[in-house]
């Protein structure tokens, strides 16, 4: 079995006496949660406890992610401020491009795109008995976890995390994040020649290079585009699209990414329970939750594609940046599901965007 015994404890780390001081008074907040209490990111969290419950990781990660397929099943999370995605399999048919430094994992059951470049740091946690590798960009941002499962090979994965444990760790040091400022769509737009670039769309991997052509961040567009490609759609909207899929037996993609990762699952939901803000799905192999009162805007985005229009539903938060998108299920060169189009029409009728009324 793994050693987690450990040298000398990282206890110097000014983050690790307020850790301690809020564990000992009970504290059950989730780790996100409780770095925000604490007033420091995730990722200090968990350097804080070096030594204790923690181990750093070796980069470069690519290296350890390549090797997990031999571990068996796991359970992965990648989430941001508002959603939070788990998928449950084997982590294989990883591919890195080491020029742009990203890598892929396809398959049925885990399905990501990692943005490995964006990675800053990684640790072994052990948490109540519950053994994972966490991952942290330079801000300090949990990007990816992945966890051992009941049915994770257990000397694979201790053999794994001994290969990769680093012997010489240095405390990482996170950069403080910058609110970006709000901004106005430049001066040379031309609304002419976006609405032309979106009708021309010949596949929905163009559709961010098209953004970034005009200098729109994804909600300006939205709200630029016109009526054509673009619905607005109430708060609610998500919990209702799922639910219909649920009753209709869809079968959907839904993404949930962070600037490090996007993970995607893709077949039927099944099992739906709202608990206080969190809207919950709790399937087997996937789950995913919620917080639909966070939600500031919902969208129904129309693109052109060779294959076709491809539709989706995409909410965003109070600052613009993507929650959860939600597409039928369909892989390239096939058409969408009629069932979905169905389901999003159902969506737009009666989950409309009020108007908002002047004081």
């Amino acid at each position: 079995m793994f050693q987690t015994t450990a040298t000398r404890p990282n206890t110097e780390h000014p983050a690790y006496s307020h850790y301690q001081a809020t564990m000992a008074a009970g504290s059950t907040l989730r780790a996100r949660e409780l770095a925000k209490e604490l007033g420091i990111t995730e990722g200090d969290l968990v350097a804080c406890r070096q030594n204790i419950d923690t181990w750093q990781l070796r980069a470069p990660f690519h290296l350890l992610l390549a090797e997990l397929k031999n571990v068996g099943e796991v359970m992965t999370i990648t989430r941001n401020d508002q959603a939070v995605h788990e998928t449950t399999g084997v982590y294989h048919s990883f591919q890195f491009a080491e020029a742009r430094k990203t890598g892929l994992v396809l398959s049925d059951a885990i399905d990501l795109r990692l943005f490995i470049g964006q990675w800053h740091s990684g640790f072994h946690v052990v948490e109540k008995g519950r053994h994972s590798l966490q991952f942290f960009d330079k801000h300090g941002l949990a990007v990816h976890k992945i966890y051992r499962t009941d049915n994770t090979i257990a000397d694979k994965w201790d053999a794994l995390i001994a290969k990769y444990r680093d012997a010489s760790p240095i405390i990482p040091v996170y950069l403080p994040t910058e609110e970006a400022p709000v901004s106005e769509p430049p001066a040379t737009f031309d609304q002419a020649s976006f609405a032309d670039d979106w009708a021309n769309l010949k596949d929905v991997h163009e559709y961010h290079g098209m953004l970034k052509k005009h200098g729109l961040s994804r909600t300006q567009a939205l709200s630029l585009i016109g009526s054509q490609w673009a619905t607005p759609l109430a708060q609610d909207s998500l919990a209702f699209v799922l639910k219909l899929a649920q009753e209709r037996t869809a079968d959907i993609m839904v993404f949930v990414g962070n600037p490090g990762c996007i993970q995607i699952y893709s077949g039927p939901v099944h099992k739906l329970l709202t608990q206080g803000p969190w809207f919950n799905v709790l399937d087997p192999t996937f789950n995913l939750h919620l917080r639909t009162d966070q939600i500031t805007q919902a969208w129904v985005i129309e693109r052109p594609s060779g294959d076709g229009v491809i539709t989706s539903i995409e909410a965003f938060n109070a600052s613009g940046d993507s929650i959860i998108t939600l597409f039928g299920k369909r892989k390239p060169g096939q058409p969408e599901l009629t069932l979905w189009r169905d389901i999003v029409q159902a969506t737009k009728q009666q989950h409309p965007k009020e108007p908002s009324h002047a004081c």
